[in-house]
């Protein structure tokens, strides 16, 4: 949801508090529009991120609820090279959205975001995301790490308007973060200097 984080995706390099840095996508304009919205699912954190440390997000499509989150107007290429980085692989090579387009959901393998989902239409045009291939009660949760927590903030900041106290109890109420991370302990990292939260700017 962070459109900085975004960014890093597609034209290259590491995020801050990032410990991996991505090639980028073989077209790095940025994407044409963006915008808020809602799926229906929830969302959880869950293994552990070799570039943040703690549980990475997923998102599960069966669970109750809406999951906040930020479309953003790219090509399929861009999706596709997304993706790769996602699963530590070099980019490059488009992925076959027809089974998601046809049926709203795809397995293209069994890696922790190698499932495509397709959730609805947003103003006629296909939403996809992806996500693992379990769901939410598969696997046992773990927290999130805090540099994580804060991109994550900030997405939700800047696409949705939220306050960062909103955003703060959001994210603890999460599985996964939930029992670790309290809604205070979020709000403090988000208004440390450097957060998104911080007067001086994220």
């Amino acid at each position: 949801m962070d459109l900085g984080r975004l960014m890093h995706y597609i034209a290259g390099g590491t995020p801050p508090g990032g410990a991996r840095a991505c090639p980028g996508c073989r077209d790095p304009r940025p994407p044409e529009r963006s915008m808020a919205v809602v799926l229906p699912g929830g969302l959880y954190f869950a293994t552990e991120s070799a570039v943040w440390t703690g549980g990475r997000a997923f998102y599960d499509p069966g669970e109750p609820g809406g999951t906040p989150a930020r479309a953003h107007l790219l090509t399929a290429a861009q999706f596709s090279d997304i993706a790769a980085q996602e699963m530590y692989r070099t980019p490059g090579a488009d992925l076959d959205l027809t089974e998601v387009l046809t049926h709203g959901r795809a397995r293209l393998g069994p890696g922790r975001y190698e499932t495509l989902v397709c959730p609805g239409l947003l103003e006629g045009l296909p939403v996809v995301t992806f996500t693992a291939p379990w769901g939410r009660a598969d696997v046992p949760g773990n927290p999130p790490s805090a540099p994580y927590l804060r991109h994550l903030a900030a997405g939700l900041m800047q696409a949705h308007g939220w306050s960062a106290a909103r955003a703060a109890g959001y994210l603890a109420g999460c599985a996964g973060a939930r029992g670790t991370w309290t809604p205070e302990a979020v709000l403090a990292l988000l208004r440390a200097p450097g957060g998104p939260a911080d007067s001086s700017g994220y």
